[in-house]
């Protein structure tokens, strides 16, 4: 079962703090599976600053589209 958003976010830092995980990504699904909950469940639960870094990653990888940027000269 999961508890509060802030002791989840507690715990997916924690994750990354003590180099178990890499990314946020991987410390969330990880999470997930040994509550053994839905990846969108536990999204409501993630605050902006995790979503935003999750957000990062996800367009590192390519999973996710990056912003595109207009060719403004300078």
């Amino acid at each position: 079962m999961l508890e509060d958003g802030i002791e989840f976010c507690k715990d997916v830092e924690k994750l990354i703090l003590e180099d178990i995980f890499d990314s946020y990504i991987d410390a969330v699904l990880h999470l997930c599976d040994d509550k053994g909950v839905e990846p969108f469940m536990a999204a409501r639960l993630l605050s902006k600053p995790i979503k935003e870094k999750i957000k990062k990653e996800g367009q590192e990888v390519n999973l996710l589209p990056k912003k595109a940027k207009l060719p403004i000269k300078k």
